[in-house]
C-alpha cells in the first residue's frame, strides 16, 4: 500500500554533483520569529544539525548559508526546509526533533516529516503531545489503526510499549474501546527477586511498573488509579488471562519475548468481538529459563500473512531514548555477530 508522505516532490529529484564534493547553499526563511525558533536558543537547533551531519551552518539574520559535502548539505537543507514548516503549522520543534528529523531523513530521503510529526496520538497529562518520531513509528501506528492485532518487535528504546499505551488511551478517549488492558509474563530479567512481601497486587507490581508508568504519563496517576478501581484499566500478570475471553478491549502485552508458546497461544486465543491486541517484545531479550523456546518467535513464524495480523520490525535506528543508548545496542550487535561467527568457525573445524 503506497503511503502518501513517503512519496518525493518536484524538488526532491534534482540531480547533484559527485557526492565527495564540497558545496555550499544558501537558506532564506519569510518569518522572523518563525526562523529564531527554528534556530533555536543561541542556535542551539543549527548546532544539533551541524553535530548530526558534519556541515558548517553560518547564520545571519533569516538566511543560512550551509557548507560541506553533498549529501550533508543537502541533508541539513531539507531538514530545515521540513522544521520551518512544521513551525508554520505550530508544530513545537525543540532539538530532539531536530535529530530525529535528520535521522529519519537520511534513512528516507523522500519522507515528508510534516506527515509523520503532525500524526497526533495523544496529548499526556501534562499537555504533551505524543508523535511518531521515525518511519517505522508511523507505519507501527498506522498498522494499529489498521489491523486487529499487531507485533512490535525490536530493541529498547524504539517506543513499542509506549506508542502502543498511546494509542490504547486515544482509543478509550474516542469510546472505540471500553477497556484497556495491560498484561506482561511475571520473568525475572537475569537476577532471582526472591521472596515478595505484600498481596498479589504488590507481588506482580514490580514486574508490570513500565506499563503503569507509561499509563501515568499519559494519564496522570490520579486519573488511572481512578481508572482502575472502576475496572477500565486493568494491569495483570499473563497468567491472570487463562480462561477469559476480552471483548471491546485494548490489550497490550508486553515483553513477549518472554512468553513460552503456549502462554503466546493462550494470550491470542483470549481476544473477543471488538477488541485489538499489540503485542511487543525484544527477541534478543529472552530471560526464559533453560531451553524454553521463545512464544514471540514462534509466532512471527507461524503467524505471519495471517489478515488482520501485521509484524512491525523496529531497529536500532528507531531508538529514542538518550543517544548512547543506539550506541550500545550496536556494540552489543557487534558482539553478538562475533561470537556466531567464531562459532561456525569452531563447528566447521570440529
Amino acid at each position: 500500500m503506497p503511503r502518501p508522505w513517503l512519496l518525493a516532490g518536484p524538488s526532491e529529484l534534482k540531480p547533484s554533483p559527485a557526492l565527495n564534493s564540497e558545496i555550499s547553499r544558501e537558506l532564506d526563511f519569510a518569518d522572523n520569529e518563525i526562523a529564531q525558533q527554528l534556530f533555536g536558543d543561541l542556535n542551539r537547533n543549527l548546532h544539533t544539525i551541524e553535530q548530526a551531519t558534519g556541515v558548517t551552518i553560518n547564520a545571519r539574520g533569516n538566511s543560512l548559508q550551509i557548507k560541506g559535502r553533498v549529501h550533508a548539505v543537502d541533508l541539513a537543507f531539507t531538514t530545515l526546509q521540513q522544521m520551518y514548516g512544521l513551525l508554520l503549522k505550530g508544530y513545537p520543534v525543540f532539538s530532539q526533533d531536530i535529530a530525529f528529523g535528520v535521522k529519519i531523513l537520511e534513512s528516507s530521503p523522500q519522507a515528508r516529516l510534516e506527515e509523520i510529526f503532525l500524526d497526533k496520538v495523544c496529548i499526556t497529562a501534562r499537555k504533551r503531545v505524543i508523535s511518531p518520531k521515525s518511519v517505522n513509528q508511523k507505519l507501527y501506528i498506522e498498522a494499529i489503526r489498521e489491523n486487529d492485532i499487531v507485533f512490535g518487535i525490536g530493541p529498547a528504546g524504539t517506543g513499542k510499549t509506549y506508542l502502543a499505551v498511546a494509542m490504547a488511551v486515544s482509543a478509550l478517549a474516542h469510546e472505540q474501546v471500553a477497556k484497556i488492558i495491560l498484561t506482561r509474563p511475571a520473568v525475572e530479567a537475569g537476577e532471582k527477586l526472591g521472596f515478595l512481601p505484600g498481596d498479589m497486587a504488590q507481588k506482580v507490581d514490580p514486574y508490570l511498573r513500565p506499563l503503569t508508568d507509561a499509563m501515568n504519563e499519559m494519564l496522570g496517576q490520579e486519573k488511572t488509579l481512578e481508572l482502575t478501581e472502576r475496572g477500565v484499566i486493568e494491569v495483570a500478570p499473563l497468567a491472570f488471562m487463562r480462561g477469559r475471553t476480552l471483548n471491546n478491549a485494548f490489550i497490550i502485552l508486553d515483553e513477549a519475548q518472554n512468553t513460552t508458546r503456549e502462554q503466546m497461544k493462550m494470550f491470542l486465543t483470549r481476544i473477543g468481538f471488538d477488541s485489538r491486541a499489540v503485542i511487543t517484545g525484544d527477541v534478543t531479550q529472552i530471560d526464559l529459563p533453560g531451553s524454553q523456546k521463545s512464544g514471540l518467535i514462534e509466532a512471527e513464524r507461524i503467524l505471519t500473512g495471517i489478515k488482520g495480523i501485521t509484524f512491525r520490525q523496529f531497529s536500532k535506528a528507531d531508538v529514542v531514548r538518550h543517544p548512547l543508548v543506539q550506541e550500545i545496542i550496536h556494540a552489543y550487535e557487534l558482539q553478538d555477530a562475533a561470537r556466531h561467527t567464531s562459532r561456525k568457525i569452531s563447528e566447521n573445524e570440529a
